[in-house]
């Protein structure tokens, strides 16, 4: 039998993270990983899309891509240079709350990787030149989403989900939001939201923790930005009261892709962790779980049928994805309206809920195997103010989950008389 308290001693908790609070705000997280010779660096800043106009959408991405364009210290091609002389490496994105980072560098060229990413941070210039190359690379993306039948199946479903509510924009925004941005809009963006407080940073691997932590101080500890603005509470979010139906229509193509599925939890919800195991088990464990057997298995009406539950900050949305024979979309629909239906009166068997739990529980360890899967998870902890003990606690967590509390969390969340339906295919 396994040792339990073993396998604990060795996942991250409070006795070897250092959890670090710099006077300007910027939170840091580290972890010793002396069997590694590299530093995994990963983080967050409030910086999203969240903070866009609505005639500027897709701004918050754009500025991120354009963060490693040029700085005041260096051009685009010393920065590239100076991250592939090490094998190092360095990149910026956008989503809906906030902004984030991840690089990767061996211990002794950390500081640089920080002195670089801390310059793309604070001062960057966004040479023109290369602003007008990202606009196209940004426009050329767009064009391949717009003929995505999945991406736009996605992008439907929000725009019926979330009506009247920020989450019902797209992150990459539209092809007339990104030709309307100019190189001052990247600016001021940077100027007006980019700043230490809301920063988070980790940094795992091969450096003791308080010398990473110190090499951070060194480089951010002095950043301010008095301009910087707070994001408002979010506006709630209105149920639907009846299904509501879109269609794309996408010529060209031989596949329809559909999403259809409801609100679900937060993160911090305290039914999260049942509402997460009651989605495994209708459709994601295995073979896709019980959508997929009925669905792809037993009926052969889908190339792929699964469900999402998606927690964040905000109120979540939970979702069964199915791709099909355009033939086939109505049959497809009735069915899985059909299998929840059933889950939800039926419920689960202790078996499914037990077999689950240890899926959950077995491979947690094996997601912490990486310095990327424990700064992953260490963001997550101080995102959603889990603790530094959470990882010990996991397995209770996860045990505490009832075949009740799933069919209560079921009966909330998931009713076939008020989905949101998004088709889109030819």
């Amino acid at each position: 039998m396994m040792d339990t308290s073993l396998v604990l001693r060795s996942i991250p908790g409070p006795d070897d993270i250092l959890r670090t609070v710099l006077p300007n705000g910027i939170v840091i997280l580290c972890r010793h990983n002396p069997a590694s010779p590299s530093v995994v660096l990963s983080g967050y800043f409030q910086a999203g899309s969240l903070f866009e106009q609505e005639d500027k959408l897709g701004l918050a991405n754009f500025t991120a891509s354009a963060l490693l364009r040029g700085t005041r210290k260096r051009d685009f091609q010393s920065i590239f240079n100076e991250l592939e002389s090490c094998g190092a490496s360095l990149s910026f994105h956008a989503g809906v709350h906030t902004s984030g980072f991840g690089g990767r560098a061996l211990a002794e060229d950390l500081p640089l990787l920080l002195d670089i990413m801390s310059d793309a941070l604070r001062f960057p210039t966004f040479p023109p030149e290369y602003v007008e190359k990202l606009r196209a690379q940004l426009l050329t993306g767009l064009a391949i989403r717009a003929q995505d039948t999945a991406d736009m199946a996605c992008l439907t479903f929000d725009q019926i989900l979330y009506a009247d509510h920020p989450y019902r924009h797209p992150e990459g925004g539209w092809p007339e939001t990104i030709q309307a941005i100019r190189r001052d809009d990247l600016a001021h963006f940077h100027q007006m939201n980019y700043g230490p407080r809301g920063l988070v940073l980790a940094l795992v691997g091969a450096i003791e923790a308080r010398k990473a932590a110190e090499l951070v101080r060194q480089m951010l500890g002095d950043w301010q930005n008095p301009l910087q603005r707070e994001l408002g509470d979010l506006p709630p979010l209105k149920p639907l009261k009846r299904t509501a139906r879109r269609q794309i229509r996408i010529s060209g193509k031989t596949q329809s892709d559909i999403v259809m599925g409801s609100t679900g939890p937060r993160r911090k919800d305290p039914d999260y962790y049942s509402a997460s195991l009651a989605n495994s088990i209708l459709g994601e464990f295995g073979m896709m779980g019980r959508i997929g057997d009925s669905v792809r298995e037993k009926e052969g009406l889908a190339y792929y049928a699964f469900s999402s539950l998606s927690a964040g900050v905000g109120p979540g949305s939970w979702t069964v994805h199915a791709g099909v024979n355009p033939a086939n979309v109505e049959k497809a629909a009735r069915l899985v309206k059909k299998e929840i239906t059933r889950f939800v009166e039926e419920g689960v068997t202790q078996e499914e809920l037990g077999d689950n739990q240890a899926n959950y529980i077995g491979r947690m360890p094996l997601s912490l195997e990486s310095n990327a899967g424990v700064a992953n998870s260490l963001l997550n902890i101080e995102r959603y103010d889990l603790g530094l003990d959470y990882l010990h606690r996991y397995p209770q967590l996860v045990g505490a989950v009832t075949t009740e509390s799933i069919r209560q969390v079921a009966e909330k969340y998931l009713d076939v008389k008020r989905l949101a339906f998004a088709v889109a295919g030819p």
